[in-house]
């Protein structure tokens, strides 16, 4: 498919903003997800009648409601994919993102799984750019917070017939964000799923599309019904092999100097902060294993003192530990208490490399405003 887009983002600007006041509120107490920038960064695509599609009409525009047909393809078949990064402030007031190429290209293998057009790299980035800079009075500057930015595609054609959509909108939103799990940093308690599965070979587990998360939301109301704040999927085809988290990757400490991490599959989303724990982890001297690992493997290592620490990383939740792991019988394995030495120094050299305190030895920042 043509990939072209014209170079310059046209700005239509809101003439109601939200006032410093009103904006200055929200930041007070940002929560996550619950508020809006007053812009969205938008661009088009459509396939012409000799079947060469292209993107055009990139444009900030102010934020509100999507007009759509009742029959538009992304209502009826699905056809959608979204990405997650940040926008953080740095102590001189410059604001930089975290691996955005990365997350372009993720945005692209998740684009070619759902059949819809793949977006230039460079317009990606330069999407964030644009709206970061018109909204820049909205990204906070408090420890642990950033602008939360939500790329997405979704389908926007109107046909019933089930084939790729010729008609496709890209779209960025932005939203003030605190923690992901509110308050003062503690370790979580997961809940161990055993009748629903997050993904299955051949499906859609690698790219980042609703579906997937769709699917997470009946195990995770049964995480919450226990007490929990996440829910953790097995592959029972495969000794009961630990995957993911609903929304998560997760680590194994262990007492030797290991980090170990279930081995992407074809199941497991490759998670940007994933692979940037695994690095940081190397730097710091210790053997990162990509691997199965079982649910008997964890509740044996813990037992034996082998396992000593395990946390879950993921964009919204940065790197959080994990207290213990319940399942319908009860808890089978708790790590500790308390999170771990090693997952807070981790967090903190990642969080730090985020927020500009630490040194970005890996070239990982890019400046958006």
């Amino acid at each position: 498919m043509t990939q072209t887009v014209q170079p310059a983002f046209a700005q239509h600007l809101t003439t109601n903003p939200k006032s410093a006041a009103e904006r200055e509120a929200i930041l007070a107490n940002p929560g996550f997800g619950d508020h809006f920038t007053d812009h969205t960064a938008v661009v088009d695509y459509k396939v012409d009648a000799g079947g060469e599609g292209g993107w055009s009409n990139a444009r900030i525009e102010p934020y509100g409601p999507i007009a759509m047909d009742p029959a538009a393809a992304v209502l009826h078949y699905g056809q959608e994919i979204f990405e997650g990064l940040k926008a953080y402030r740095h102590a001189d007031g410059s604001v930089w993102s975290f691996r955005p190429e990365a997350n372009a290209a993720r945005f692209n293998t998740s684009a070619r799984r759902l059949a819809l057009p793949e977006l230039p790299e460079e317009t990606f980035v330069e999407s964030l750019r644009q709206l970061v800079s018109v909204d820049v009075d909205w990204v906070p500057g408090k420890d642990g917070e950033a602008l939360y930015l939500r790329p997405f595609m979704i389908a926007t054609e109107a046909f019933l017939g089930v084939r790729p959509a010729r008609e496709v909108s890209y779209r960025v939103i932005a939203s003030p964000a605190g923690n992901y799990f509110g308050g003062e940093l503690k370790p979580v308690s997961i809940w161990l799923s055993t009748g629903f599965a997050r993904a299955g070979e051949g499906g859609t587990g690698e790219a980042k599309c609703g579906g997937n998360y769709a699917a997470s939301l009946a195990a995770q109301m049964e995480a919450e019904a226990q007490g929990c704040k996440q829910v953790l999927f097995l592959d029972p085809f495969n000794d009961n092999a630990i995957e993911e988290l609903g929304g998560m990757n997760i680590f194994f400490v262990f007492k030797d100097g290991r980090l170990v991490t279930p081995a992407l599959n074809g199941h497991i989303l490759h998670g940007i902060t994933r692979s940037s724990v695994m690095q940081l982890a190397a730097d710091r001297g210790m053997k990162v294993e990509e691997r199965k690992i079982t649910i008997d493997e964890w509740r044996d290592g813990v037992a034996a003192g082998d396992i000593t620490e395990a946390f879950a990383c993921g964009t919204a939740a940065v790197i959080t530990p994990i207290g213990e792991l319940k399942t319908a019988d009860g808890v089978i394995a708790s790590p500790g208490s308390g999170a771990g030495e090693v997952t807070m120094a981790i967090r903190e050299q990642l969080l730090g490399i985020q927020t500009g305190a630490v040194e970005d030895l890996h070239g990982w920042l890019t400046r958006l405003a």
